[in-house]
């Protein structure tokens, strides 16, 4: 069959989820299914895959799916806790002695908090943990879905602990004689820490605006006046949260390696900006606040209880203090760095003994496991049975913390035991005659581009991700493709890392579009089947990313002209946003 059909028919499941959830805002329970099928019929009909192969990727998608959920009902039932002792009460009191500015608020709790949540678990918790906790203290919950995607960017390639460079790289050019002969003496351990220092210096140049941008964005689409000057007008202290955490992230990847960028930029980071904030360094001279619950959109609320809504009034908790309301994050933080790099308790939470593993599903070759106490959601589970005798909760308040989370676990079930088996199907449909559909996608893309090829390469990084949920499994997917593409673009050695390192670059900033991460996202804060609304606001900053991405890249091979492009692609985007302005709420007025 000629290379352009297959072309398009391994764009089909991709262009159903495109076009039901992002262009006809149809639910992503009813787009993956669809595209489910798609994948199936496809897999069988086409690219020759036996029933046990779909089976066993369907299974295996099934696990993972119940792992992320076990993971969003630990964050739903910590965030639960927290508000049904009270302690939210205070949480939000200093956020608003901090600043009572939604913009600061965002930067602090989502950009650098998130960063550092990400740095230490990834896979998806930084919106799990981040996005109810801005709910709590006034956010809608669509604007907190949005920026705590936006941020599952500059900081993904470094989550959990340097995961999707170890691991997914690592194991993407592994067991490739190519690569070991291309690279020697070099050995492929070294090889990807040169490559994390270059991941971590084009994150910084990239990434260091995305702070700025994503304040645009929450003014843009959640303000009164629906303009995104309103988030650019604290650019000083937007490009200092930005700073802060970028400099200190390219500094760990060059002295320590990749497993602590995201971790230590995080955590200094929050030391550097909460400090300054608190002697209003660079703060702006007005205030930006969400308009009136009145002139809130129907589409911006969850099912959880928020601010300002009555959710207050059932709370228990009188007079606890700042540091004992922070103290369930403050366990979470401090678990989930231990467990990921104190190395005996890391090797006995991940034994063989203490996974849940299914070899071989239906004669396929496809594995599946689960590793539920090394999960964030133990974690967070831990966490909040913590917060019940810290906060000396009463058993029924506890108990309606309990239920109300499974109930919002359980709206968010059918999409994601939907989703993540196609994804699976998707990438297992290389077990036959033919390449599996992502690589067919990637290598069709780099025929047509040729030497323009590092232009693209973060694009194919950020399509492995929205499809398979994951900048690990991105980088497995194509790592190796990408190498071998920039050998045929003329790059040897050490110099294939440049391209390598746009792998990885895009298949971070593919995180914010990524289904999984949407719908986990959207469920922990109980906005379901608004998930075609926020891939529509998520596309504008990953274009920016992975464009970007791709303009520095060819910078760093080419030079010349390319850096022009570069700094012309960034003011055009800032410039655009700048003048972009969109229609003020009825009844709602801009608060200063």
């Amino acid at each position: 069959m000629p290379q352009s059909v297959l072309f398009v028919l391994a764009l089909l499941p991709i262009a159903v989820v495109l076009v039901l959830l992002v262009v006809m805002r149809r639910s992503a329970k009813f787009a993956m299914l669809v595209a489910y099928a798609t994948a199936v019929v496809l897999a069988l009909a086409v690219w020759g895959q036996t029933f046990g192969t779909v089976a066993g990727a369907t299974v295996n998608g099934l696990v993972t799916a119940l792992t992320l959920l076990f993971i969003i009902f630990g964050a739903i039932l910590l965030l639960q806790t927290v508000q049904e002792s009270g302690a939210i009460r205070a949480i939000r009191r200093g956020f608003t002695e901090l600043s009572p500015d939604r913009r600061i608020q965002a930067l602090i709790v989502a950009w650098l908090f998130g960063s550092m949540i990400e740095g230490a678990s990834g896979f998806g918790t930084p919106a799990a943990v981040a996005a109810p906790l801005l709910v709590a203290i006034g956010f809608p919950a669509m604007a907190a879905v949005l920026v705590t995607l936006i941020i599952q960017s500059t900081p993904v390639s470094f989550g959990a602990v340097g995961t999707p460079m170890l691991v997914g790289v690592g194991t993407g050019l592994s067991n490739s004689d190519m690569v070991t002969q291309s690279i020697a003496p070099t050995t492929l351990s070294e090889y990807v820490v040169q490559l994390a220092v270059n991941v971590a210096m084009v994150h910084a140049l990239v990434g260091f605006v995305v702070p700025l941008i994503m304040v645009g964005m929450l003014t843009r689409f959640f303000g009164a006046n629906r303009s995104f000057r309103e988030g650019f007008a604290v650019w000083p202290f937007a490009l200092f949260c930005g700073f802060a955490f970028t400099v200190p992230y390219f500094l760990v990847a060059l002295l320590l390696g990749p497993e602590f960028p995201s971790l230590l930029g995080g955590l200094i980071g929050l030391a550097i900006v909460v400090p300054a904030a608190r002697r209003g360094f660079l703060m702006p001279a007005t205030r930006f606040d969400f308009p009136a619950r009145a002139g809130w959109n129907e589409n911006w609320f969850g099912r959880m209880r928020t601010a300002g809504d009555g959710a207050e009034d059932a709370a228990e908790g009188q007079g606890i203090s700042l540091l004992r309301a922070w103290s369930p994050y403050l366990v979470v933080a401090l678990l989930l760095v231990a467990t990921r790099t104190v190395a005996p308790l890391k090797a006995a939470l991940t034994s063989p003994d203490a996974t849940l593993a299914f070899r071989d599903l239906f004669g396929s070759g496809i594995n599946a496991s689960a590793q539920l106490l090394y999960s964030p959601g133990t974690i967070l589970i831990l966490a909040s049975l913590l917060s019940f005798l810290i906060f000396r909760m009463s058993g029924r308040a506890y108990g309606r913390a309990w239920r109300n989370s499974a109930a919002t676990m359980v709206s968010a079930a059918p999409a994601l035991l939907i989703a993540v088996p196609m994804v699976q199907v998707f990438i297992n449909t290389g077990r036959g005659p033919l390449e599996s559909m992502p690589l067919v996608l990637a290598e069709t893309v780099a025929g047509v581009t040729g030497s323009l090829w590092p232009l693209f390469s973060p694009l194919i990084g950020a399509l492995g991700a929205f499809v398979a949920g994951s900048n690990t499994v991105s980088n497995m997917m194509f790592s190796l493709f990408q190498f071998s593409a920039a050998e045929q673009i003329g790059l040897t050695g050490l110099s294939t890392i440049l391209v390598v390192t746009l792998q990885a670059v895009g298949g971070a900033a593919g995180n914010m579009i990524c289904v999984h991460n949407v719908v986990a996202a959207s469920a922990v804060v109980g906005l379901t089947d608004r998930e075609g609304d926020v891939i529509r606001m998520t596309l504008i900053p990953m274009a920016y990313y992975t464009l970007q991405a791709g303009l520095i890249g060819m910078a760093l091979i080419a030079g010349g002209i390319w850096w022009v492009l570069a700094a012309l692609w960034l003011a055009v985007v800032l410039t655009g946003m700048t003048f972009n302005r969109g229609r003020a709420l009825p009844g709602s007025v801009a608060t200063a």
